[in-house]
């Protein structure tokens, strides 16, 4: 993949598991290989954790994203941006470090969006402490979508190596899920994730399965009616458009080998639904990525894990998954691209 640019790293909440983990990954870099990377963040915080924890790891701050690869083999490449470890406390997040992990992401997108950097792999932030700071945004992708401008409709997907899941409403109270689940909502949520799927998994045609609400996918309206009045015509109009999808397919047998083989990712009316069968399959190697944004996004899928930042403990499988997706999407995008100029 050397035909791609280096990915763009964000800090993530510096007193959570984020730099411990950028730098186990850069650790673990030929184990598997991982493509180039560097993290945005001040150099004071890295070497903090480094110290703290006794890893045997170097850091270099680069002025230009074109020196990453030159770095990258003898020391983790750091982009510096404003900031030190003064008020950094392992375990535990604060208000006055939320203008770091502001400008990482924000440099990050700036960066992977002039075509700088390839991608964008996030570490895990603490919305708390960035809502005590004046932060606006209900999460990640919330920002993620505002820095894309107008128009951006994100779409949370969680894939390993042996399913993609989509799921359809995310952090709300399970009894607003019926109110907020509409026809319109899948039918859009179906086509950015096809587009993305096309896009940078190199699936020309992907096959979507799209799970009932209720038991049994409500077995006729017995069990309630949603799978009637919301679902069916949902996939009845995306089926119309050319789009292969089927459902609504009871959740409950969705997920077992078999099953998996005959679609590309499956797309589930709530959280649980979603994320308990991809967590189960690999809980360790699960991958957070935001389809629908002009740039490509991934991120280890856990949170800051406050309760064991700073003990040396924290499995950088996550992370190291994250940067792999990003740069086969990336390349994927790239080889794309190169085709539609050659027709």
């Amino acid at each position: 993949m050397s035909n791609i640019k280096p990915i763009a790293m964000t800090l993530g909440e510096p007193g959570g598991i984020g730099p411990e983990l950028a730098l186990k990954a850069w650790l673990s870099r030929k184990d598997p290989v991982l493509p180039p990377f560097f993290i945005l963040s001040p150099k004071t915080i890295m070497d903090q954790t480094i110290e703290s924890l006794g890893l045997r790891v170097k850091t270099k701050v680069i002025n230009e994203v074109s020196q990453t690869g030159k770095v990258f083999e003898d020391a983790l490449p750091v982009f510096e941006i404003p900031g030190t470890a003064q008020d950094i406390k392992h375990g535990t997040a604060s208000s006055k470090t939320a203008s770091i992990v502001i400008d990482s992401i924000t440099h990050a997108v700036n960066l992977t969006r002039s075509g700088t950097a390839s991608a964008v792999v996030t570490n895990p932030i603490q919305k708390s402490a960035l809502y005590q700071a004046g932060f606006k945004h209900p999460g990640h992708t919330e920002f993620l979508a505002e820095l894309s401008g107008p128009g951006t409709i994100p779409v949370m997907m969680l894939a390993n190596s042996q399913l993609r899941v989509v799921p359809m409403t995310i952090h709300i109270a399970l009894s607003e899920v019926p109110k907020q689940l509409t026809s319109e909502m899948i039918k859009q949520l179906v086509r950015v994730t096809s587009k993305s799927l096309q896009r940078d998994f190199g699936l020309e045609k992907p096959r979507l399965a799209i799970a009932g609400l209720n038991p049994h996918a409500g077995e006729d309206g017995s069990m309630g009616d949603e799978e009637i009045r919301i679902i069916r015509p949902a996939i009845k109009a995306l089926q119309n458009e050319g789009f292969d999808v089927v459902g609504p397919l009871p959740a409950d047998t969705m997920f077992h080998a078999e099953a998996r083989a005959n679609y590309d990712v499956a797309l589930c009316p709530y959280h649980d639904q979603a994320l308990i069968p991809v967590k189960t399959l690999d809980f360790h190697g699960g991958v957070n990525v935001t389809l629908g944004l002009p740039f490509i996004r991934t991120s280890p899928d856990h949170g800051t894990a406050l309760d064991i930042a700073g003990k040396g403990i924290a499995r950088p499988d996550s992370l190291i998954a994250a940067i792999k997706m990003a740069a086969e999407m990336a390349h994927k995008r790239v080889a794309g691209n190169a085709a539609s100029q050659g027709a």
